[in-house]
């Protein structure tokens, strides 16, 4: 009897597995298929070697019940049979944790993926590319996912696939979308025939990567709407970087050339709005796009405190320019404002902030 309870507390207490402080890539991984049944679940940890005995653990289900859970499991150190049936009542699934920021484009969340060890960029691109069902009744002529892929901090099994995760990304934007009322809001920026849902979401990414301050995006989307209704070029120079981004040419800063790229993103040229969204907006962004500020300005400019300064004329404009190379002791301001309605001029781009 003795011999017995000592072999059976050996079996339930004693701890078996990787040393501690194995790395994740030599962990064990025992990956739980949905459906699979407790019987099946132990005789898997038993060949894993996470168990002793998959007797144990079909006694311990009997005596403890509770469900247990699907999902992929990481064993990178030694614990009891209790402790991994705990863990699956539990669902402590293992997952890779992704965060996207709030102006993250395509490329850029392609990055992030890769980097947190989730597949290779690439791949993810061609799924961002390839899904744009996942949004056909919001942006049915859309090419790609750009502006859906809502901004948050998302966690992945390291099994997800870039489809998997695209759409899970598209589900937190359709959340985030009912939250706003974003679904029932009508507008007509410029294109009556695009959805009005679309126009929303690209003037939002353009108030995204234009500022950081939140107080500030209803004034610049009321700067771009008031440049819509006079059809000025709206001018914005991460449309220009994202149109070189898409073409492959991007260098790190605007040229030229970049000015006088024949890209419908390129809004120095063309007037209206881009075709599509040029990053991933946040709340603060759509909330702004939804309900501008009324005002009479068509220009802003960065300030020497990284805020913006907004004018009405031409002439109030170049005063705040003048004001800024003042502050900063720089010959030209910064590429942070619309340009008047002739032909641009071009001036050394100072990114707000790392996204832009």
């Amino acid at each position: 009897m003795l011999a017995a309870a000592a072999i059976a507390g050996y079996e339930f207490y004693a701890p078996i597995g990787p040393p501690a402080g194995t790395p994740d890539d030599t962990a064990t991984y025992v990956d739980i298929a949905p459906g699979t049944s407790s019987r099946a679940i132990a005789n898997q940890l038993e060949r894993a070697q996470v168990i002793r005995s998959h007797y144990a653990f079909d006694l311990l289900r009997r005596i403890k019940g509770g469900k247990l859970i699907a999902g992929e499991y990481r064993f990178n150190r030694p614990a009891s049979i209790a402790e991994v049936y705990a863990r699956i009542v539990r669902g402590d699934v293992y997952t890779i944790a992704v965060t996207i920021p709030e102006g993250y484009n395509l490329f850029d969340i392609a990055q992030a993926v890769e980097a947190a060890g989730l597949g290779r960029r690439d791949t993810f691109l061609v799924a961002a590319r390839s899904q744009t069902a996942l949004i056909a009744d919001l942006s049915p002529n859309a090419t790609s996912l750009e502006g859906y892929l809502f901004p948050d901090t998302y966690r992945f099994p390291r099994t997800a696939t870039p489809a998997q995760m695209v759409a899970a990304m598209v589900k937190r934007f359709r959340h985030a979308a009912d939250q706003l009322d974003l679904l029932h809001e009508s507008c007509n920026f410029v294109c009556p025939e695009t959805p009005h849902i679309a126009q929303i979401v690209i003037l939002a990414s353009l108030i995204e990567k234009e500022v950081s301050q939140d107080d500030e995006r209803p004034l610049v989307a009321g700067v771009f709407l008031n440049r819509l209704d006079r059809n000025m070029p709206l001018a914005t120079d991460p449309s220009v970087i994202y149109a070189a981004l898409l073409e492959g040419r991007y260098r790190g800063t605007i040229y030229a050339s970049d000015l006088q790229s024949d890209s419908p993103y390129n809004t120095y040229r063309h007037t209206g709005l881009p075709p599509g969204p040029i990053c991933s907006p946040g709340l603060a962004a759509l909330r702004a796009a939804l309900s501008p500020a009324h005002t009479d300005y068509l220009y802003f400019v960065a300030d020497a405190a990284g805020h913006s300064r907004f004018s009405a004329t031409l002439q109030q404009h170049a005063q705040q320019v003048q004001q800024y190379r003042k502050a900063t002791g720089q010959q030209t301001a910064p590429l942070r404002k619309p340009a008047p309605a002739h032909k641009p001029k071009v001036v050394p781009r100072v990114p707000r902030h790392p996204n832009q």
